[in-house]
């Protein structure tokens, strides 16, 4: 049986030692683009480091796939692994904004049993245990119940003309966080259609999920985790009764875009 106190506790140092090189508290980091449009930063790096070995001591039988380590396609024999993002939402990271967390999943079977989203700079702590609901700073936490797809909240910079009609709402950079958002009852839905990475959303798809909200990918499928391929196209998080409305105004959109694979 895994030590849940041990490893919220691990969380937490990993959003310490991110914190203690991040830009907005003051201090100097080195940054660069490992593609174009897409940065990590040393920070990134040594949370890394410090997670794989503290998480691989608690739980040595369990696999490992991250945003900043090669992928060892061994994992997949695994009935357990971590899934980690280190920092996601590096660019409000490196650019001194408050809008990345660290998080940690752990999956077992292909779907996440804990999940977990520090966020020192937002003073946030989201956990969720499968079967046993989610908390943001220890409170519980009630998910969107929004009924009517029309002015749905959104975090988004600028809506699609094709969806005047919803409300866009503070976009952190980290998509989980924006997840988290529909999990507090801050935002009523969350869509992308782009191919990503299962490390970016394991942890907070729980917690969305254990708080109430529908969570599938951009064609209203359930999200498998450990694959061979760790992408899955498109992701939704919503309020459970406008979930149908958003995989509708989604479909000719993922239908279009999940063609391309790069």
């Amino acid at each position: 049986m895994i030590d849940s106190g041990r490893l919220l506790q691990i969380v937490r140092e990993a959003g310490s030692i991110a914190h203690a090189r991040w830009p907005g508290a003051g201090h100097a980091l080195e940054s660069w683009d490992k593609s174009p449009n897409n940065p990590v930063s040393e920070a990134d790096l040594a949370v890394d480091r410090f997670l794989k070995r503290e998480l691989s001591a608690l739980l040595p039988s369990a696999g490992w796939l991250s945003e900043e380590t090669a992928d060892d396609k061994v994992r997949t024999q695994s009935g357990l692994i971590w899934l980690v993002d280190p920092i996601d939402g590096t660019r409000d990271f490196v650019a001194g904004r408050k809008g990345w967390a660290v998080s940690v999943a752990l999956v077992s079977s292909g779907r996440p049993l804990i999940g977990i989203l520090v966020a020192p700079a937002r003073e946030e702590e989201w956990v969720a245990v499968a079967g046993k609901g989610a908390t943001l700073n220890d409170a519980p936490l009630s998910a969107s119940t929004r009924a009517q797809f029309a002015g749905s909240r959104v975090p988004v910079h600028v809506l699609p003309k094709e969806d005047g009609d919803l409300v866009a709402v503070e976009q952190p950079n980290s998509i989980a966080l924006r997840i988290a958002m529909v999990a507090d009852n801050r935002a009523d839905l969350v869509a992308t259609v782009r191919w990503g990475f299962e490390w970016d959303i394991a942890a907070a798809t729980l917690i969305a999920r254990e708080a109430g909200a529908e969570v599938s990918d951009a064609f209203g499928k359930p999200l498998a985790y450990n694959k061979h391929d760790p992408r899955a196209f498109g992701l939704l998080v919503c309020s459970p009764a406008i979930h149908a409305a958003a995989v509708e105004r989604l479909a000719t959109r993922a239908a279009r875009l999940s063609r391309n694979k790069d």
